[in-house]
C-alpha cells in the first residue's frame, strides 16, 4: 500500500532536491492536503542538523498553519517572508532518505479507518490545535528534545492526510505523553533552585 502522504511528500522532496521550490510554489499546487504536506515539510528538518536561523522560520510557519487548521480554515496561507523559504538541496536529499525510512514502517499500519472520527470537522480543528501545541513545545529552547514533538506532529499530519481515525486517537495519546514529558522537565527546572543547595550541602 502506498500512502498519499509518502507519494506526495517524496514527489515534492525530489523536486526540491533538483530544483529548489519555495513554499509558495508548494502552496500553489496543493489544496486542502497542503496543510499536512507543508506541516510535514516544515518539521522534518528538525530530525537533522539545520542551518542557523532556519529553524525559527520553519517552526513559525508550522505554528501559523496549524493555527489556521484549529480555526477551521481549509486553504493554507503563509506570510511572504516564510512562503519564500527555499530548502537547501543537501537538506532536501537528506530528508528524502529519512521520509523513505519512516514510510516503509507506516505503510504497514496506516490506512483510512474510523472515518466516523476522521471526517468530523471538529476533529480537523482539534488536530490543528494539537499540532500547534506540539509546535510550541518544539520551539522551547531545550537541547536534544526536537525529535520528540516532531514525531507527534508528523503522526498527526499523516493521520489527517490518510483519514486514519485510529492513528489520530493514538496520536492524541502520544501528544498527552509528550506534554507530560515537557511538564516534567519544567517541574525539574522550577525545583532546581530549591534542590541545588541541599545537594551541595
Amino acid at each position: 500500500m502506498h500512502l498519499k502522504f509518502s507519494q506526495d511528500l517524496e514527489s515534492l522532496l525530489k523536486r526540491l532536491a533538483t530544483h529548489p521550490l519555495t513554499l509558495k510554489d508548494v502552496l500553489a499546487e496543493t489544496s486542502e492536503r497542503g496543510f499536512s504536506l507543508l506541516i510535514s515539510l516544515l518539521v522534518l528538518p528538525f530530525l537533522v542538523p539545520m542551518p542557523p536561523g532556519l529553524s525559527t522560520l520553519l517552526s513559525l510557519g508550522c505554528l501559523l498553519l496549524s493555527g489556521q487548521m484549529a480555526l477551521g480554515r481549509r486553504t493554507p496561507w503563509l506570510p511572504a517572508k516564510i512562503s519564500r523559504i527555499k530548502f537547501p538541496q543537501g537538506l532536501s536529499r537528506q530528508l528524502l532518505k529519512n521520509i523513505r525510512r519512516i514510510t516503509r514502517l507506516l505503510e504497514k499500519i496506516v490506512r483510512p479507518r474510523w472515518l466516523w472520527i476522521a471526517e468530523k470537522p471538529q476533529i480537523w480543528r482539534w488536530n490543528g490545535f494539537c499540532i500547534a501545541w506540539l509546535t510550541v513545545l518544539l520551539m522551547l529552547p531545550i537541547p536534544f528534545t526536537n525529535p520528540i514533538p516532531t514525531l507527534g506532529i508528523l503522526l498527526l499530519a499523516i493521520a489527517t492526510l490518510e483519514e486514519d481515525g485510529l492513528l489520530m486517537c493514538v496520536s492524541y495519546g502520544i501528544t498527552a505523553l509528550i506534554t507530560l514529558f515537557f511538564g516534567s522537565i519544567a517541574y525539574v527546572l522550577l525545583q532546581a533552585p530549591d534542590w541545588l543547595p541541599n545537594l551541595l550541602s
